[in-house]
């Protein structure tokens, strides 16, 4: 969704002046918003608290939250995203120090917490982004179906669901959650002719 307070176009440097861009992205010159709701942000904080758990306490990265901007996109340098939680290496830091404001680093994990809001092609546009960039992982999370979508740089994926574990080996070594345990809901109740079952579990019509 575009955001008409502000002037049709932007430059880069003219949207990190902002004094207030939380949940704001710039696509293109545009200034978009990304619109999280409740049950996402509460998904959002779950992946940020379980990567915190496993790497601060070694100092092997930085865990940055919604707000951290990034520019670092080759194919598009006038887009500055803002990936629901990020990480990166410490030794990919300058310095071993995280950047003041916009960083032209790319991160090593970029997360995306599914909205309702959220359109599929704008998905899309998103991970062509972060490969575009060469984030090696990415996580496509998406609290209706419970699901994480896991790529990979190499443009291979696969699909996570609730009794699955979400690792990241070659990144963290012995990082491992439940995919339930990023939802803080559980699962929907439909019922049938016995009674009320796991929605996940009916047939699709």
């Amino acid at each position: 969704m575009n955001v008409k307070a502000f002037p049709p176009r932007m430059t880069p440097e003219q949207f990190e002046e902002l004094s207030d861009d939380r949940g704001l992205e710039l696509i293109d010159g545009i200034v978009q918003e990304k619109q999280m709701g409740t049950e996402a942000g509460a998904v959002g904080s779950r992946v940020n608290h379980y990567l915190s758990a496993a790497v601060f306490p070694t100092r092997l990265g930085e865990v940055i939250a919604s707000d951290g901007r990034f520019r670092c996109f080759p194919s598009h340098p006038n887009r500055i995203r803002k990936p629901d939680v990020a990480f990166i290496l410490r030794e990919r830091l300058p310095d071993g120090r995280v950047p003041v404001g916009t960083t032209h680093i790319r991160p090593d994990i970029a997360v995306e917490v599914i909205s309702p809001t959220d359109e599929y092609q704008e998905v899309e546009e998103k991970i062509a982004d972060y490969f575009d960039a060469g984030v090696p992982l990415v996580w496509i999370v998406t609290p209706k179906t419970r699901t994480v979508l896991v790529y990979l740089a190499d443009g291979t994926a696969r699909r996570l669901r609730d009794t699955d574990d979400l690792t990241a080996d070659s990144l963290i070594p012995g990082f491992r959650v439940r995919i339930a345990d990023l939802f803080p809901n559980p699962p929907l109740l439909a019922t049938d002719a016995t009674g009320a079952v796991p929605i996940a579990s009916v047939p699709p019509v």
